[in-house]
């Protein structure tokens, strides 16, 4: 009887002879693996919101330097409304030249329409017969403008064609 009772052991105890389950590592390295992906996405939250607020603050400095030209602008109407043209006009060339000072501090800068057309800042609206060489532009309809070496909005630009040929009119037409 003495074998029976050696081969009955009380639940929770290991036998001699077994080796104990290594629950104890697994369950560790459980525990630091959900820690690490949490961290992981707290890590990733933290970013795209510190991203947003440096997006929120670069609006927010833009948009303080431009509130003084819409001031600009609300006093050149005011005085339109009392028809007073040359104050309209120096008001308006007022607010032209606060804008464009507020791009040129960021880095805005017109693109040259100079010379021959480049595919790559100029956008050709139309060809016009002209005596210019051919694939000069001619006129701009609407200024380009980069944001450094980016292209922010092409010059919208007409180009030099051939000049047209001259038809004869034939002698006994007339």
């Amino acid at each position: 009887m003495s074998g029976a009772q050696d081969e009955r052991q009380e639940p929770g105890t290991a036998a001699p002879s077994q080796a104990p389950e290594p629950e104890q590592p697994v369950e560790e390295a459980d525990d630091r693996l959900l820690r690490l992906a949490a961290d992981f996405e707290n890590y990733k939250k933290r970013a795209a919101r510190e991203r947003q607020e440096y997006v929120q603050l670069a609006n927010e400095r833009l948009i303080v330097e431009l509130i003084p030209i819409l001031d600009d602008l609300e006093r050149a109407l005011a005085a339109a409304e009392e028809h007073q043209e040359a104050q309209l006009e120096e008001g308006v060339r007022l607010v032209h030249r606060s804008l464009a000072g507020l791009l040129e501090r960021h880095g805005i800068t017109s693109i040259e329409t100079e010379g021959k057309f480049d595919p790559h800042v100029h956008e050709a609206l139309l060809s016009q017969p002209s005596e210019a060489e051919e694939g000069s532009v001619i006129d701009v309809v609407q200024k380009g403008y980069k944001l450094g070496e980016r292209v922010v909005r092409p010059a919208r630009v007409v180009i030099a064609a051939p000049p047209a040929p001259v038809q004869e009119e034939p002698e006994g037409s007339a």
